[in-house]
């Protein structure tokens, strides 16, 4: 590991308290969590006012710090509770938010702004252009989209000064983050606000539309859509070199056994790379991997894995380890191989022969090149697979790591005096932080009962229930000196508690008063400057993706056309301007930095003759607003819910822009009143449900 990548962050998911203990016991670093309210996992458990509060105390006690997620869209009418919620986070001293509304995360940055921002995976930060574009609107950190290679990675940290976190273990999106309109179109449920029914795991059939059937068997009522999940246990050192500072474990759904397990091998790897050793894992520590959840593993597009090796075609849930296969069946029972060591209360699956599987918990063990009679199970044949899906004694290790326990313990220093006649006092020193405390009373003359060193050692020493241990400790005592065994455990406890209280304020914080806060916010919206908006409405504008659509447009019934820059384009656009309309140019959702300069030499050649330029990124509005004096308009991709969204887009140089399509004609309205710049919402045609690497 490079010396300037040593601290680099383990940041474990928290959908729960078990989940949250579970992840600090095992040794993350931080900890991502959402409260009941605008977060991007509304089916987790989430945690209330009050438990977000215990959360950051609890972690900050040791060390860790505590990221809450607010990143969905937010609505004109959420804005109030959702700013008035991220005061109360401030107020408790989280350590950042993590925001997907680019309107909702400029208020703020204003409001708060030493509240860090996270830009969310939800924001589509692909490129270098996106990156500096969160860099210069003030956030802390952005979270990289799953979809960038190593190399792309290495590329963008080279170039910006921003802190980049990125995906390394578990469940992947097959579309990127934030540009997935299926779970609400066919759905109703948004992923964009947090209600994603993920129709990615369910099965489906490829087609070829010209024949109407499907393709091959192969590809047959089969999970095309569902990926495989990540695992870069073995590419950790290749992971930080790129320059990713916080390394991101996915899994706020998961049970907290699944967060202890895989939190404690990936710091296990972590601290041997710190360590200048072998970072590999044994075998078994690599199979409990697989044991507590996998749909199989795929190094995903950090490391190249592409088509077969990213999907998990045959089925979307946890595969379990294979173990054995069923060598006979007879009228009560069936009989399996044992290729690998059972116990008794695992979990078990055996594929039938319809391709569907039979879960069970077993009632009995059974050893490696034995035979396990189970009671029959219709529709499993000899030769049938069966994989362990659980492992009992797994399971309870890793309760055991985290259930009344205090495995992260942090060394003080303690200095007891005791002189006759004074107050005892007591110092209590962490590194960071030092405590003094006096005793109520004083410290006698003893008559028949005196104390000793070993006595007061024995009494400072009582701190099982707290998160440290005595790395040294000093006593100054008097000959002959008493003190009650109730005073010196008191003065231990008082100082544990300030101690306690001086570790959990770790930003260094001064609360917000309201009156403060609303001066600032009634501020910010005096900023709400409307534009010189076109009142004549009922234009219409049209996308064409080839030259052939276009030649089928009737320019006269027209007021704007986007095109792409294919071949023959500048024709298009004399064409358009003969006629008196708008020609702009259209980009796409997805750009990397080549794509950038390839498009930045194609529309040179045509910069004279267009209006504008269409972007659906915003590291696509950042790279053409800085290269062309031209119009832009924002497309769909940059998910536009609210008016903040427009004030920012358009400080940034936005003049027009489509609104995100998953609003209603109420949202639109009142979005819309606010006459910031010129909208559209789409009429017409067919939307982008996903869009793949």
């Amino acid at each position: 590991m490079k010396k300037n990548n040593e601290n680099v962050e383990l940041l474990a998911p928290v959908g729960s308290m078990d989940s949250l203990y579970a992840a600090v016991q095992n040794g993350a670093d931080a900890v991502y969590l959402g409260g009941k309210l605008f977060n991007a996992r509304q089916s987790a458990s989430n945690f209330d006012y009050e438990e977000l509060k215990k959360a950051v105390e609890y972690s900050h006690l040791r060390g860790v710090k505590v990221y809450i997620t607010v990143n969905t869209l937010l609505d004109n009418s959420e804005i109030k509770d959702a700013i008035e919620y991220i005061k109360y986070l401030h107020d408790i001293d989280v350590d950042g938010i993590i925001v997907q509304d680019l309107g909702f995360a400029d208020i703020a940055r204003n409001v708060l702004p030493d509240l860090h921002l996270h830009g969310s995976t939800q924001m589509t930060i692909n490129n270098l252009q996106g990156t500096l574009f969160l860099e210069e609107m003030g956030f802390t950190r952005v979270i990289l989209a799953r979809e960038l290679s190593i190399d792309e990675i290495r590329y963008i940290k080279d170039r910006s000064k921003i802190e980049l976190e990125g995906f390394i273990h578990g469940a992947l999106c097959v579309c990127y983050s934030g540009q997935c309109l299926l779970s609400s179109i066919i759905g109703g449920r948004s992923g964009n606000r947090g209600r994603c029914a993920q129709p990615c795991r369910m099965p489906y059939t490829l087609v070829d539309i010209q024949k109407d059937k499907a393709v091959s068997k192969e590809y047959e009522k089969k999970y095309l859509l569902s990926p495989k999940d990540l695992n870069t246990i073995d590419y950790l050192n290749e992971v930080i070199d790129s320059g990713i500072i916080s390394l991101k474990i996915e899994g706020r759904m998961k049970r907290p056994e699944y967060v202890a397990v895989i939190v404690s091998k990936y710091r296990k790897v972590i601290d041997r790379l710190k360590e200048d050793k072998n970072d590999e894992l044994s075998e078994n520590e690599k199979k409990e991997i697989l044991e507590i959840f996998n749909r199989g593993f795929t190094k995903g597009y950090l490391f190249g894995d592409y088509g077969k090796d990213y999907i998990s075609l045959d089925r979307p849930d946890n595969r379990g380890v294979y173990i054995g296969k069923v060598v006979k069946i007879d009228r009560r029972y069936i009989y399996i191989s044992l290729e690998d060591n059972v116990e008794k209360g695992d979990g078990i699956e055996l594929c039938t022969n319809q391709g569907e599987y039979h879960g069970l918990i077993l009632g009995s063990s059974g050893s490696q090149g034995s035979t396990l009679k189970l009671d029959e199970v219709k529709g499993v044949a000899i030769g049938s697979s069966v994989f362990k899906t659980s492992s009992s004694s797994l399971l309870k290790r890793a309760r055991e790591s985290y259930e009344n326990i205090e495995s992260k313990k942090y060394g003080i220093h303690m200095t007891g005096t005791f002189s006759i006649g004074k107050p005892a006092k007591l110092t209590v020193d962490d590194g960071s932080n030092t405590i003094e405390v006096i005793s109520e009373t004083l410290v006698e003359k003893g008559q028949k009962v005196f104390l000793t060193e070993e006595k007061v050692i024995s009494q400072l020493e009582k701190l099982t229930d707290t998160p440290y241990y005595i790395e040294k400790i000093d006593i100054f005592l008097d000959e002959g000196s008493f003190v009650s065994i109730s005073a010196i455990n008191s003065l231990r406890r008082e100082a544990i508690k300030l101690l306690n209280e001086k570790r959990q304020n770790y930003n260094h914080r001064f609360q917000v008063s309201d009156e403060e806060f609303n001066r600032r916010i009634k501020y910010y919206n005096a900023g709400f400057a409307k534009g010189k908006v076109n009142e004549s409405g009922g234009k219409i504008s049209v996308k064409v993706r080839t030259l052939e659509q276009f030649k089928e447009l009737n320019l006269d019934k027209l007021d704007r056309v986007y095109l792409n820059p294919y071949d023959g384009i500048e024709d298009c656009m004399v064409d358009i301007k003969k006629h008196g309309k708008e020609a702009f140019v259209s980009t796409d959702k997805i750009l990397n930095d080549d794509d950038f300069k390839k498009l930045e030499n194609e529309i040179k050649l045509v910069e004279d003759k267009i209006d504008g330029i269409l972007v659906s990124n915003i590291g696509s509005l950042k790279f053409f607003k800085d290269k062309f004096k031209s119009c832009i308009h924002g497309d769909i991709g940059l998910n536009v819910f609210n008016s903040y969204t427009v004030k920012l887009l358009k400080e940034k140089g936005i003049n027009s822009l489509t609104l995100s399509p998953e609003l209603n004609l109420n949202q639109i309205g009142d979005i819309c009143k606010d006459e910031l710049v010129n909208y559209e919402t789409i009429g017409y045609g067919y939307l982008p449900l996903m869009v793949t690497t």
